[in-house]
């Protein structure tokens, strides 16, 4: 593996042309080889993001497995099913994770009493919901713990916008990494089974997204994936959307 280094370690530095030359590079690894390259080339600190949906027991897994003590940043809204949080603590008992959980410096009741149920107000209310309860504890978490790398599992096949996401990513000031992002639903299967690990519970319910309870839905006969989610209005809450645009 070519041993590369980041200009002055900071990603504002970075000419586009030696990110293009990474992915290139990335896209001959497999997802296990692309962490050890983050954790080798770039910058830390590190921290593996997770919102403990459907799915994302086999990044928790496979980062784990080779930085066991690395943060695993959660932003809580407050209105996660209560599935998701049994899920959380199951998947802190079995990895030992070092589980860091950001939230709004609001609480959802304040924040309801002085905008509503801004989930049901329209795009731009549903927007401003997202930011507060999601983008920012999630920039604040990063902050505090000094994260210049982030590991996601974010996929090509789950959104419109992920389709043209590369493996690696500078959004917001800060590396991104997709190690999983050309895997298919088959993909995670295999993987799950063949390291014993489970699915979130809803997904035994229909669902193949989950996030709030009030803004998530099982997927049934006609819908699309991305009706699941915020009635379709929405599939991206600006977690992995560069800017204020969602």
């Amino acid at each position: 593996m070519t041993n590369l280094a980041v200009n002055n370690r900071f990603p504002a530095s970075l000419p586009d042309s030696l990110l293009d030359s990474w992915n290139q590079q990335l896209a001959s690894l497999s997802a296990t080889e692309r962490v050890l390259w983050a954790m080798e080339h770039l910058p830390g600190e590190f921290a593996l993001t997770s919102s403990f949906g459907i799915q994302s027991a086999v990044m928790l897994h496979m980062v784990t497995k080779i930085k066991a003590d690395i943060p695993v940043v959660l932003t809580d809204t407050g209105y996660l099913f209560p599935e998701t949080y049994r899920f959380i603590d199951e998947m802190t008992d079995k990895l030992n994770l070092n589980l860091k959980v950001f939230r709004s410096e609001l609480t959802p009741a304040w924040q309801r009493a002085r905008y509503g149920e801004q989930w049901q107000s329209g795009e731009e209310q549903l927007k401003q919901y997202n930011l507060a309860n999601k983008v920012a504890p999630l920039e604040r978490g990063l902050d505090e713990l000094g994260v210049n790398t982030w590991f996601s599992g974010v996929r090509h096949s789950q959104t419109q916008h992920r389709q043209n996401l590369p493996i690696l990513q500078v959004i917001r000031g800060r590396f991104k990494m997709h190690p999983i992002i050309e895997w298919s639903n088959k993909d995670i299967h295999q993987y799950l089974q063949s390291h014993n690990l489970p699915y979130h519970p809803l997904w035994e319910q229909g669902y193949v997204s989950v996030g709030d309870v009030h803004s998530s839905k099982p997927l049934t006969l006609g819908m699309q994936e991305s009706d699941t989610r915020f009635n379709g209005q929405q599939r991206e809450c600006g977690l992995h959307t560069d800017g204020d645009g969602i």
